[in-house]
């Protein structure tokens, strides 16, 4: 199974070219592994329509994440389902399987609802993972959603990113007069709820590391200020009373710290807030440069950011106490929105006149000013990139050149492999940006 997902990298990578300090991304071809999700048994028919509906989003996950094929169940040959037997794994070697997921759904004397499954390796004819959920049944969803994690780590490596939930800027109405809401969903567009009325418009909604509260940005009284949201209690909060403009927050990897960019007296600088205590504290100094958009590296003590000091927007970083700061993006254009992931990568925006507008990531060390950055997607007003729980693939808004009287179609958020590949738009009711993802759902 290592092999295969070996082969699939060495489609990858060879993708990229170099020019001009820039790895550019461009479009393969790659083979998903073929799995066949078998019917999971039930052991009466409520069990088993709840069995068919979890079958589906997994089915969905693995297809989506662009790594897997389910293989229709038409070509099914054995008959058996459930995971009290072994499989007649020359029935799924025949249909070029080359895994096999066997589960079935019952519920205990408690009323809850369990799920148990079997991952086969199809071609080596062994068990890869069996596990058990027990939880409430209107939670089913998360169990289909788990098992999807389950085999998506064991086969990539990877952790899973298919029970998280993702934040956003719900957009409608006129392109001059956008209604402008926080709405929250599913990473695959389930469970979709409104957090904000639209009454104050909103920007740049970003989750806590436990998933329960959102910092953003509200023009609540037509200041624009960060907030702090409790998904919990749904009461939303000042954040504090700062002298001019406040915006571009974040938390911090522990969740005790919110960094954001204050604006006052024509300069534009980075602070950091302890939640428990209030206090701030000033991280950069610059007189009339703006630097914004900064972001944790992933163990808290660094932080990278984008700043005009030296002319054109480029990225930077620095020590969480503003110390050492260094450039780390050289190639042409300008740079912004930068985001570190858990696994060590920055996305950002570029913007230039050779590619226009595109999403990028990079490594943060850089040799004799040479960086390393891959230029992963474009299109019109790409923009705001966020990373999954797992550092690998990513969400963002792609933008449209209808301008018009259309009040859909302008801004929709899309999910893509931090190697360019399997980009795909995620359903929402309207139009959307600004995305934020989740860790995973408890």
């Amino acid at each position: 199974m290592k092999r295969l997902f070996l082969a699939i990298f060495l489609c990858i990578f060879p993708l990229f070219s170099l020019a001009d300090n820039t790895i550019n991304v461009t479009r393969g071809t790659v083979d998903p592994i073929p799995i066949a999700i078998n019917s999971f048994r039930g052991v009466d028919p409520a069990d088993t329509k709840i069995a068919q509906d979890v079958i589906a989003v997994i089915s969905n996950d693995l297809k989506g994440s662009g790594i897997f094929r389910p293989i229709s169940s038409a070509a099914f040959i054995e008959s058996k389902i459930g995971t009290s037997h072994t499989p007649l794994f020359a029935a799924w070697q025949q249909i070029n399987a080359n895994l096999l997921l066997n589960g079935e759904v019952t519920k205990t004397a408690s009323g809850k609802l369990q799920v148990k499954f079997i991952l086969w390796d199809a071609i080596l004819e062994k068990q890869l993972v069996s596990e058990s959920f027990e939880l409430s049944e209107k939670l089913w969803r998360r169990v289909a959603h788990k098992i999807a994690d389950s085999v998506y780590s064991k086969i990539t490596g990877y952790d899973g990113y298919f029970n998280t939930r993702i934040v956003y800027v719900s957009e409608s109405g006129p392109y001059l007069k956008r209604v402008k809401r926080l709405a929250l969903m599913d990473q695959d567009g389930a469970n979709h709820q409104y957090l904000t009325n639209g009454s104050d418009l909103v920007l740049t909604p970003r989750f806590s590391p436990d998933g329960k509260k959102i910092l953003y940005l509200s023009y609540k009284n037509r200041i624009p200020q960060v907030h702090m949201l409790d998904l919990r209690s749904g009461k939303s909060q000042l954040l504090g009373h700062f002298p001019g403009m406040s915006f571009a927050p974040r938390f911090s990897p522990d969740g005790d710290y919110a960094i954001m960019s204050i604006a006052k007296n024509g300069a534009t600088n980075i602070y950091e807030m302890n939640l428990r205590n209030k206090k701030v504290s000033q991280i950069t100094e610059g007189g009339a440069s703006i630097n914004t958009s900064p972001s944790y590296s992933p163990d808290g003590k660094n932080i990278v950011f984008q700043s005009d000091r030296h002319g054109a927007r480029q990225l930077f970083v620095m020590g969480r106490n503003g110390s050492n700061i260094q450039k780390i993006s050289f190639g042409g254009g300008s740079y912004a929105e930068p985001n570190w992931s858990s696994r060590n990568f920055i996305a950002f925006t570029k913007v230039s006149r050779s590619s226009g507008f595109t999403i990028g990531v990079m490594k943060p060390d850089f040799v004799d000013g040479q960086s390393n950055e891959r230029l992963i997607a474009s299109g019109f007003l790409v923009e705001a990139s966020s990373w999954a729980p797992n550092g690998r693939v990513l969400v963002f808004t792609k933008g449209s050149r209808n301008k018009g009287k259309s009040s859909n179609g302008l801004n929709r958020i899309y999910t893509i492999d931090f190697t360019g590949y399997n980009e795909r738009i995620i359903p929402t009711p309207s139009d959307a940006s600004d995305p934020d993802w989740s860790h995973v759902i408890d």
